[in-house]
């Protein structure tokens, strides 16, 4: 087992990192194994910063930290606005807020295939697995005591699904959209202004929640978001093409933090959120000054690219 004295000494005889004794509690404060071990790399284990002194991790988590501060709100505005625009795509489809009815009128997707066909019985399964999630979440938030849950259940009345979508998390909403029919995944894609040329089958919302699922469950969890690596899967190309082709800027890659600090201005400026979208994309710059200031210029790039600056002033341009 090892001391944090012993750890200190390893950083400074093996790895050849300085450690002032002034910094030592900045190291403590952090923690050797979230600070020093998650930041010791870019995207993957094997590539590795090779730090100089302990204030450069210092820094660099306090970049992590900002970017959370920064960004974690937003993602809350986005989700609850989404999760609005869609239950009222919702009602309008079904005429009618019980559950019920929305699975037997809405939560149709499967049966725009052919009954005994693979995407058929994936897309059925989907919708069964959809009702369990949900089941779960609401037995999960009653034992909790949520106000909510506890008025429907205790007083034996059926659970609007306003209520519903309270409980829900990102990813179960994603689910609860994919497993909708192509009539209520349109109506809230107009009700965002999608272009209707590149979300002809509703899918692009589908895109967004899953992007920003990955990035909100990283930051909820204090997990290091700085270089992206908190991506589960493959990043959808249409998604890619939507912010492309509407902003205007080229070459968008979500390798970077900065693709993610895009979609969230999109979704901002679809909402009609533009006086926010300047002040978002200034405090993102100036934490990106703050990193360029306190750690060396390959490190730097290496983490934001090469273009970063210039992909900020095209999206202020945009707006």
């Amino acid at each position: 087992m090892l001391l944090f004295s012993d750890l200190l000494n390893y950083l400074k005889g093996n790895k050849n990192i300085s450690i002032p004794a002034t910094q030592e509690k900045d190291l403590r404060n952090i923690g050797y194994y979230h600070g020093y071990k998650g930041y010791r790399f870019i995207r993957t284990s094997s590539n590795k910063i090779q730090f100089s002194n302990i204030k450069e991790v210092i820094v660099l988590n306090k970049f992590d930290l900002d970017l959370k501060t920064l960004i974690y709100p937003k993602i809350m505005f986005i989700e609850t606005a989404l999760k609005s625009y869609f239950i009222e795509s919702i009602l309008d489809d079904s005429k009618s807020e019980d559950m019920a009815t929305i699975y037997s009128k809405t939560v149709t997707r499967y049966q725009s295939y052919q009954k005994g066909s693979k995407q058929y019985t994936e897309e059925f399964k989907k919708r069964m697995n959809l009702q369990m999630k949900i089941n779960s979440a609401l037995i999960r938030d009653y034992q909790k005591e949520k106000e909510i849950e506890k008025h429907f259940f205790n007083n034996d009345k059926p659970i609007p699904v306003w209520a519903v979508f309270e409980s829900l998390t990102l990813g179960e909403f994603g689910n609860f959209f994919d497993c909708s029919n192509l009539s209520t995944r349109l109506s809230t894609s107009k009700l965002l202004n999608l272009p209707t040329n590149l979300d002809s089958d509703g899918e692009l919302i589908s895109y967004i929640i899953y992007t920003l699922r990955d990035l909100r469950n990283a930051v909820a969890h204090n997990s290091v978001i700085f270089d992206t690596r908190f991506k589960t899967a493959k990043i959808n190309k249409r998604l890619t093409l939507l912010l492309e082709s509407e902003t205007g800027i080229k070459n968008i890659d979500f390798k970077y933090i900065s693709a993610f600090i895009i979609l969230i201005t999109y979704i901002y400026k679809q909402l009609g959120q533009n006086r926010e979208c300047k002040s978002f994309i200034h405090e993102y710059l100036t934490k990106c000054e703050y990193l360029y200031k306190n750690v060396p210029n390959n490190v730097y790039f290496e983490i934001v690219g090469t273009n970063n600056k210039s992909i900020m002033t095209q999206l202020e341009n945009w707006l």
